[in-house]
């Protein structure tokens, strides 16, 4: 199974996936450059540097922003828009912002506190007709500042045809969610009497000069917009939106997206307080997990928070806001220093676009990013992605065979066994799919996890028996799998 969603609702979903940890191992410590405002002399290490590691990767194509004094400084697309057509990546090329969509809609959500529509800290059931769900009355504690810092207690995503559930009260801890953004933007629809799109496009994107953005696909988009690629960098089907995503359907272009970061260090739109409570940590993350509903932290982090919307790193070099989008097969970063006024926000239409995102903002801006380790995407040449490569080009059999002794020392994570176990499934590759299962039990037998991973390859190559068998063992270790609970009623009344 995996950690966020099943392989069917992501490959149905993707307009509204967060992160999903298809990526488990800790980067590794290296040694960050002095932060650094970009110049010329940065402009020409990324121009050199950029199309390598898309090549290294297999990223087809990436738009860049710099922001340098409050302003934009630089933009420019590498890479092609679509590997098939060959279509090269320009400043005008549209990409999703996954979760870059984020950031943005809290901004519209503050300038309605700021006119006074919206109280920050009144529970948001009061501006809604009836119950966002009934019979909880945990929903009474849900307020706007407790979505916007991510401590409403709901899942990232509930699933097609599941309840919204509340695991535990709300503001106690962090728990990262695009539920809770829905459920605003309900509210924020309600008090605008708009819909959010109508409503973000008026409030935001002409008040900033965003004309690229929008949080449902437009016809004229048709002639820009990147396209998705899997791991192998081979394109899917690109989707469009027709209805508005608070939490991840905003579609943008890299210098659109620096307009944003631009108002944001320089002040712009909202009232200098609002700002403030927008940047100022409302709670810590927990170091082990960014989706946490099931156990409260035994520590939490001292260097990575949550403001309003945004992330935020506490470093040697002072504050910073940032935020990554994962829409699957498009990633994107963006962070920013609003004490130097400098800031990068990156865009990649290939599922591995995240595994270059730390080398890019340490050639862009350098400085202590703790956000990467927290997020704890492998880097393009980490054992794990070098693995997952191999399986791809030479089979589960082969890669297994040449990182034997990777895998016994424990340097490619279970995660990222079961991130590269799904990428064979997606790709149609059954048995292979299988094989990366089995190892992940062989490996990590404990794990209720690797079972019902195994139980979903077994299922998708019709061996019912062993589909079951895989279910129960999951199930055995792990009570609470509800997936495994649903997939043995369903199997077992076949």
């Amino acid at each position: 199974m995996r950690n966020c969603l099943s392989l069917a609702l992501l490959v149905a979903t993707l307009a509204i996936l967060g992160p999903c940890s298809l990526h488990a191992q800790t980067l590794a410590a290296r040694t960050e450059p002095p932060l650094h405002k970009p110049d010329q002399e940065t402009i020409a290490a990324l121009r050199k540097r950029i199309p390598e590691l898309l090549k290294e990767s297999s990223v087809p194509g990436l738009a860049l922003a710099l922001i340098r004094d409050g302003k934009t400084y630089w933009v420019q697309g590498f890479g092609v828009r679509n590997a098939e057509t060959g279509q090269a990546v320009t400043e005008d090329t549209v990409f999703e912002a996954a979760s870059l969509s984020k950031p943005v809609f809290a901004y519209g959500v503050l300038k309605l506190v700021d006119q006074g529509k919206l109280d920050l800290d009144a529970p948001l059931t009061r501006y809604l007709p009836k119950p966002y769900i009934d019979g909880n009355a945990r929903l009474e504690k849900i307020t706007a500042r407790i979505v916007l810092s991510h401590r409403t207690g709901f899942p990232n995503w509930r699933g097609d045809g599941n309840p919204l559930t509340i695991h535990f009260t709300p503001g106690e801890r962090f728990s990262y969610s695009g539920e809770g953004f829905v459920y605003l933007a309900k509210v924020v629809e309600q008090v605008t009497g708009k819909p959010l799109n109508d409503y973000m496009t008026e409030a935001v994107f002409q008040s900033l000069g965003m004309k690229t953005s929008s949080y449902l696909w437009r016809p004229d988009y048709d002639a820009r917009t990147a396209t998705g690629h899997d791991a192998s960098g081979q394109p899917g089907e690109k989707r469009k939106p027709n209805q508005a995503n608070a939490a991840a359907s905003l579609h943008t272009t890299a210098g659109d997206y620096a307009l944003f970061v631009g108002a944001l260090l320089n002040g712009t739109g909202l009232k200098p307080q609002t700002l403030r409570e927008m940047e100022r940590p409302q709670i810590p993350v927990d170091p082990t997990c960014t989706n946490c509903t099931e156990r409260a932290p035994k520590e939490v982090s001292k260097s990575v928070f949550w403001g309003l919307g945004i992330g935020i790193q506490e470093t040697k070099q002072g504050e910073s806001l940032w935020h990554w989008g994962d829409n699957g097969s498009f990633k994107c970063y963006v962070v920013a220093f609003p004490k130097q006024k400098i800031a990068v926000a990156m865009f990649a239409n290939g599922a591995n676009g995240l595994s270059i995102a730390s080398e890019v903002v340490q050639i862009a801006i350098g400085g202590e990013q703790p956000a990467f380790h927290w997020l704890k995407y492998d880097r393009y040449d980490s054992p794990a992605m070098r693995f997952a490569k191999a399986a791809r080009e030479k089979g589960a059999e082969a890669a297994i065979a040449e990182f034997w002794p990777t895998l016994q020392r424990g340097q490619i994570s279970e995660d990222a066994i079961n991130g590269t176990g799904y990428q064979a499934l997606a790709a149609k590759k059954t048995e292979d799919a299988i094989r990366m299962f089995q190892l992940n039990v062989e490996l990590h037998p404990d794990s209720s996890n690797t079972y019902d991973s195994l139980g979903e390859a077994y299922l998708a190559n019709g061996e019912k028996e062993l589909a079951i068998k895989n279910y129960e063992k999951s199930l055995e270790l792990n009570a609470n799998n509800s997936n495994a609970v649903e997939m043995l009623k369903k199997l077992k009344a076949e």
